[in-house]
């Protein structure tokens, strides 16, 4: 199966769970999208174990996909721009020191403690799971991807100090998280020492080389967009600096998620306001929602196949791993919210109610789903995916419809 036709077959796909969800579920996007793709993994599910071999064609579908290039090289950096795009840069200047925190040492703390939690559970089930890759399911973990939710913390009323944490928090501990996981998964596959000196230097390297770098990219970004009035080429200018942005950062050694979170920023910010008429922000907003749900959905599917290729090598006990880690990767989320909390409030107001909220609204999502299906195929990686598609799944159908009731009070 070429390329065009694997890509036609998903995009099909996700315009049929769409148009579903639209006309029939009314679930909000997300939420609606990743039901439809368990529900697609139980089908098929349903139909091989009537006989009907459903198994060989998602296997060739699978085979013909390089994850690593299409997750790593590509989905990543569009949906890290669109996220930094949506995100009002006044209310993130005002708690900036905090966010550094949460991203930070938050991911740092989180990855640790679910990555240890996470090596405990397999080394009691007596699974063949390394140290080295049990702090790669720390570091697929540690992202957090509220931007479903965010809707419903506004009106609820909580501070904007409160939101403007988990939403900038969200918005950087991706590019950390996913420059921790590509420094880990460097370490698991032999290529580079083990050492706590190597992991600082590489994360101090490739975070401030990104930074350093989105910044000038937004810029000469903001500065093209400010000499033109047409919509159409200004979308295609921003289209261009993420991608030919992104894959320039990786031939110059420096963080492409960073950068594009830093450029998608000052696009979002300074360019929205002094560069764009209200026409362009109106169809510029349209057409990167559409990229960023598109791209969610087309991850959806994927694991949901992906999970059903993996079927044959999966047991009980797997699915119990995945069961297992959800409330471990809760308390690891709550356990770096208080760590780092308690620097914040020597600061700022911060509460356990506070932490709370941080940890149940702390959705995991598409990078999730992309960093593990972009992990080498190997001995226990399985283990790894089905973790990573139950706790998205705990996470999206029941952490966001429940986040109200909690906000509540109920």
């Amino acid at each position: 199966m070429r390329v065009f036709q694997i890509t036609a077959l998903l995009t099909t796909l996700t315009a049929a769970f769409a148009y579903i969800n639209h006309r029939f579920l009314k679930l909000e996007p997300t939420v609606g999208l990743m039901l439809q793709s368990l529900l697609l993994s139980l089908l098929l599910w349903l139909l091989l174990a009537l006989g009907i071999d459903v198994m060989t064609p998602a296997q060739r579908i699978m085979s013909r996909i390089d994850f690593d290039v299409l997750f790593l090289q590509g989905i990543l950096s569009l949906l890290l721009f669109a996220g930094g795009l949506f995100v009002k840069v006044e209310e993130l200047l005002n708690v900036k020191l905090s966010i550094a925190l949460f991203a930070v040492a938050g991911v740092l703390v989180s990855a640790g403690a679910i990555g240890a939690g996470f090596h405990l559970i397999t080394l009691i089930l007596g699974l063949k799971v390394g140290l080295a890759q049990s702090l790669l399911f720390g570091a697929i973990m540690s992202p957090t991807d509220p931007v479903a939710v965010l809707p419903t913390l506004r009106s609820h009323g909580i501070p904007d100090r409160l939101n403007a944490w988990i939403a900038g928090e969200a918005l950087f501990n991706d590019g950390i998280g996913i420059v921790l996981f590509l420094t880990l998964l460097a370490v698991s596959q032999g290529t580079a020492q083990p050492t706590a000196r190597m992991v600082f230097d590489t994360l101090v390297t490739q975070a401030a080389g990104g930074i350093a770098f989105g910044t000038v990219l937004g810029w000469a970004g903001y500065l093209i967009i400010k000499t033109v009035d047409n919509y159409r080429l200004e979308i295609l200018i921003t289209l261009a600096l993420v991608l030919g942005g992104y894959s320039l950062a990786l031939l110059v050694g420096v963080s492409g998620p960073l950068a594009m979170v830093v450029a998608g920023l000052l696009i979002g910010g300074r360019g929205r306001k002094l560069a764009m008429t209200e026409h362009t922000r109106e169809h510029l907003d349209q057409f990167w929602d559409l990229v960023e749900k598109y791209l969610n959905a087309i991850l959806f599917t994927l694991i949901g196949l992906e999970v059903l290729v993996l079927s044959n090598r999966l047991t009980l006990i797997h699915i119990s791993t995945g069961l297992m880690v959800i409330p471990v990767v809760l308390l690891g989320r709550f356990l770096s919210v208080l760590a780092v909390g308690g620097l914040v409030r020597l600061r700022e107001p911060f509460s356990l109610r506070d932490a709370t909220i941080m940890t149940w609204s702390g959705l995991r999502g598409g990078i999730a789903i992309a960093l593990a299906m972009s992990l080498p195929r190997g001995p226990g990686v399985h283990i790894l995916v089905m973790a990573t598609y139950m706790v998205v799944l705990f996470s999206i159908l029941v952490q966001g419809p429940t986040l109200g009731r909690l906000l509540n009070g109920k």
